[in-house]
């Protein structure tokens, strides 16, 4: 066995300094922003977040730059099928060219020999990330050089254990890309599919034009003080992380569109809170003030997620009747841009710098009201949507872990291929 940092690797693996794993190492150049005559052109220009929001392989880039640009800042065009490695802000996060790329100075452009497989090279880089970041030179901001990154010691395997570990960890890096798809594309079709429903119906009915647009004619259109059944504020009881009284729901808690219960609190009502305060399912919970202005009025339902549980002063609660107002159509409709500008918009900035709405405003929020059975069937079709991006959610953290744990365990030989394929 040899020694590596954090572990000890297998007698067959090799310890070889980057320096000597790669044909060239070369950081980009960045050029001047004064002139923006150099950008627009048709050189694709990587920056850190293209790499950071790709998978294996980079697919695109958000800028791209002029071969002028490109000799005012003595830069190179960087070959496909270069291991493209972050050296500022998320050290390590590593991504492959498909094709060639300009690239600025926080990226360090590796061409590795051909004993050494690029996509091992890159998981290899991601795995130990950590210990990379350790080495960052001392500045303003946390960052690496290419001094760094060449004495760097890379463990090897033999050619053909590198190619069979790259091969389950970009197999399973795919998965988590077709479900970042899938979430991506249910979003955009969801947001479409609120316009369309909240605009034409689904009965195929002529619209008639209102103060929040255009609706189906047999909508109506009020303020929601003439459909709720109440209003009100929640408990100011301090509230902590230790599990000692009842949970209570804060902004953090409120995101979505759905309650989300992974940083609860606990606090003690008082007596004469635990019936008023007490949230039940289809509650509504909207957040009263926040410091980003469009967050002021977002909207979250409450459906049973959790027993006993209350809601903190910084939220309002509306209930409805179900009989005449069909919670998830209006929890739906709170984040379409119709409704949530219609919040954020009237939202009051205060004293210390914060955005503020109050159940007056609320009240007086325009909302259209269809037949409680079309609203009902709304609320249905758009559930459906989120059902499926419910399932691609689940299904990617699944695959996100698995990725995480494989990367660990195979890029410090806790376990080895041969012993993954006897498994299976």
């Amino acid at each position: 066995m040899k020694e590596w940092p954090d572990f000890q690797i297998p007698a067959e693996w090799s310890l070889v300094r980057m320096d000597d794993l790669a044909v060239k190492l070369k950081a980009g150049g960045t050029p001047s922003r004064k002139n923006n005559s150099y950008f627009g052109g048709d050189i694709p220009f990587v920056l850190i977040d293209d790499i950071t929001s790709s998978g294996v392989y980079l697919n695109s880039t958000k800028e791209t730059i002029s071969r002028q640009g490109l000799d005012a800042c003595s830069a190179w065009i960087v070959p496909e099928n270069t291991v493209l490695l972050s050296m500022y802000a998320t050290i390590g996060a590593t991504v492959i060219t498909r094709f060639p790329v300009a690239t600025n100075q926080a990226i360090l452009a590796i061409i590795p020999h051909e004993n050494c497989d690029r996509e091992y090279l890159s998981f290899c880089l991601q795995a130990h990330k950590a210990h990379l970041a350790r080495l960052n030179i001392e500045s303003t901001q946390k960052n690496i050089n290419k001094g760094i990154v060449s004495s760097f010691p890379i463990p090897l395997p033999p050619p053909p254990e590198q190619k069979k570990i790259a091969h389950i960890l970009s197999t399973v890096q795919r998965a988590i890309e077709v479900q970042d798809r899938i979430i991506q594309t249910t979003t955009e079709l969801k947001k479409a599919l609120m316009h369309k429903l909240f605009t034409e119906g689904l009965r195929n009915e002529p619209q008639k034009q209102t103060e929040i647009g255009p609706v189906p004619e047999s909508w109506d259109v009020v303020p929601l003080e003439q459909i709720a059944e109440s209003f009100q504020y929640g408990t100011s009881v301090k509230c902590g992380y230790a599990v000692n009284g009842k949970a209570v729901l804060r902004i953090p808690n409120v995101v979505g569109g759905a309650v989300n219960i992974g940083d609860l609190k606990y606090g003690q009502p008082k007596p004469n809170e635990l019936v008023k305060h007490k949230l039940q399912s289809g509650d509504l919970l909207f957040v009263r003030t926040n410091g980003v202005k469009a967050n002021a009025g977002r909207c979250s339902l409450f459906d049973d997620e959790i027993e006993d549980c209350y809601y903190a002063s910084y939220l309002i609660r509306v209930r409805l009747n179900p009989a005449t107002l069909n919670s998830t159509f209006l929890n739906e409709f709170s984040r379409t841009a119709k409704g949530s500008s219609f919040l954020s918009g009237k939202a009051i900035r205060t004293a210390d710098g914060k955005f503020n709405i109050n159940s007056g405003t609320l009240k007086k929020m325009l909302i259209p009201v269809p037949a409680i059975a079309e609203q009902n069937d709304i609320a249905r079709t758009l559930s459906l949507m989120d059902v499926r991006s419910t399932s691609a959610r689940a299904k990617n953290s699944t695959y996100d872990d698995l990725f995480r744990t494989l990367l660990h365990e195979l890029m410090t030989a806790k376990t080895r291929v041969h012993e993954l394929a006897l498994k299976a």
